[in-house]
This record gives structure tokens, C-alpha cells and sequence, in this order.
């Protein structure tokens, strides 16, 4: 069931709690879009049954979670943490997807009592040296951040126009949609798998549904400085990124896995697997080594 928490700066936030009721919590951020229904069944079972509490939560935009206009990576770290105050909870880990990577990242740079980060294909850094940032990136991609450096009236324009696709899609219908950022095995575990296929359906339409701040207010802040540097990181980060990615390309997980601080990054960069793909298989090993550092 869907619960609201309100901030101190008036804003709500919207978070489901699933997995082991008793477990250790695990702060779980969507990608972009998407929202606290993107999480995929399979991990929650994974989660119940390994004693990991998850928590999802809608990021600031999305779903029923106000908007933050002009927020910065490091800035769902304060949410974060009126989370965790408000479920009592002392320590956790944190995991996220895609455009929930950097926030992932701030948490365990920022977040006190985060004990260890799963970042899954992960977007990396804007504007650093070793980084042609958008090289391999679907057309799409290419077209949406071109019109979010243009600012934020043609961002939104742009992304005004691809909301009604998503918001009436299926899982065919999303394949359709984003065919350029899709290689064949993402196309593929999307059509073959129900868990993933709802999953990500699920997310955009609860994400999306009342328009495209969230979407917006990410694509303008993955182009700007974060707000804390990775050599603030001293918890281990379990890394995952595939080499057919066409969102968040491979070259992005390989920069990350050479400029988080080396005696706390464990990479898994793991060939022929997309940006959707990579979970069939791997969801048993990112729960395990989370486990490593939660002690339900």
C-alpha cells in the first residue's frame, strides 16, 4: 500500500515498504522515468525472502512525490533521510536503476547511515574528462538531452510530446516507443518477461501520471554537477552495467568503475546484457552482496 510523507519544506513523498517485514531496510530509487511501482517483483521476492525490508519511493516529480524544480543529485539525500527518521529505522543499504544511479551514488557518499550502494547501469557523471557522455546512446537520447541543454521549455516540450505514448503503452507498446535506446535484448526481456515487461509499464504510467516534472527536472540535473564528489564514498558499491546498454551506455558504467574509490567499488560489467536485460539473472547476486554489509 502507498504511503505519503511530508517534508519539511511542505513537499510529499510517496513510498511503498515491501520484502521482509522485519528485515533490513533497503532504499530502493527508480530510473528515469519511473516511479515506486518500477520495482520489479522478482527483487521484492528476493528481498522477503533473503530478510531485506524494501522501501521505494517515488523520486521528487514523479507519481504523487511533488516536484523539487532546480534540485540537484545530492539533494534526495535530505529526503532520504526524513524517510529513514520517519520509519525509525537506524542503518540501511540503498540500490537504484539508471537515472536513479547518481542518487544511489549520493547516498553513499552523503547519507550517514547507508552501509553499502547497489548501482545498477548507472548514469555517470556530465562534462568529465575520459567521457564522451552521450556517445552510444540511442537517437532518442540523443534528441532529449540536446533539447534539455537547450533549456527547460524545450525539454519539456520534447518530453510533453512522448508522455502520451508511454502513459497508454504495453509492454509492446514501450518496445514501439523507445525502439532506438532498445538493443534486441532489451527488446526481448521486455516481450518474453512479465516481471520486467509490467514492471517498467507500471512505472511509467504511475510515474507520468500528472505530467513531466519529474522526467524534466532529472534530465536538466544529470547535466550539471551533482553536488558531492565520489571520493566522498566510503562504503562498498556494488556496480552493475551491461555492454549493449543504448540508455546509459557501457562506457559510463567503465568510467565509473575506474573513478569510484577503487578499495570500495566491487564492478560487474558484464557482456551481451542491455539496460533492462541485465537483471534477468543477476538480481540473486545483487541482493547477496548487499547482504555482505546488511545484517538483518
Amino acid at each position: 500500500m502507498v504511503q505519503h510523507l511530508t517534508l519539511a519544506d511542505g513537499r510529499t513523498v510517496d513510498f511503498v515498504v515491501e520484502g521482509a517485514e522485519d528485515g533490513f531496510p533497503f532504499v530502493w530509487f527508480h530510473g528515469t522515468p519511473g516511479s515506486y511501482k518500477a520495482t520489479l517483483p522478482s527483487l521484492v521476492a528476493i528481498c522477503k525472502e533473503r530478510g531485506l525490508k524494501i522501501i521505494s519511493l517515488s523520486r521528487p516529480g514523479y507519481g504523487g512525490s511533488s516536484r523539487h524544480a532546480g534540485r540537484c543529485v545530492v539533494d534526495e539525500v535530505a529526503d532520504v533521510q526524513a524517510l529513514i527518521d520517519h520509519l525509525s529505522m537506524k542503518q540501511c543499504v540503498v540500490g537504484g536503476w539508471s537515472g536513479g544511479g547518481p542518487s544511489v551514488l549520493a547516498c553513499a557518499a552523503r547519507l550517514p547511515s547507508c552501509l553499502g550502494a547497489l548501482c545498477v547501469a548507472g548514469v555517470a557523471p556530465y562534462g568529465v574528462d575520459g567521457l564522451d557522455w552521450l556517445a552510444g546512446q540511442g537517437q532518442d537520447n540523443i534528441d532529449e538531452f540536446n533539447a534539455a541543454q537547450r533549456g527547460e521549455a524545450d525539454i519539456r516540450s520534447y518530453l510533453d510530446n512522448v508522455r502520451p505514448g508511454l502513459l497508454s503503452s504495453d509492454a509492446a507498446g514501450v518496445v514501439e516507443e523507445m525502439a532506438s535506446i532498445l538493443p534486441e535484448v532489451d527488446k526481448n526481456a521486455l516481450l518474453k518477461n512479465q516481471d520486467i515487461g509490467q514492471g517498467v509499464v507500471d512505472g511509467f504510467h504511475e510515474g507520468l501520471k500528472d505530467g513531466v516534472d519529474g522526467w524534466l527536472d532529472d534530465d536538466l540535473e544529470l547535466l550539471k554537477p551533482w553536488g558531492f564528489e565520489l571520493s566522498e564514498i566510503k562504503v562498498p558499491v556494488y556496480l552493475y552495467q551491461g555492454s549493449d546498454d543504448k540508455m546509459v551506455p557501457f562506457a559510463h558504467g567503465e568510467w565509473l568503475a575506474k573513478h569510484l574509490p577503487q578499495n570500495y567499488v566491487r564492478g560487474h560489467l558484464l557482456e551481451g546484457e542491455g539496460h533492462i536485460s541485465i537483471f534477468l539473472g543477476q538480481v540473486e547476486n545483487m541482493v547477496n552482496e548487499l547482504l555482505e554489509v546488511a545484517k538483518p
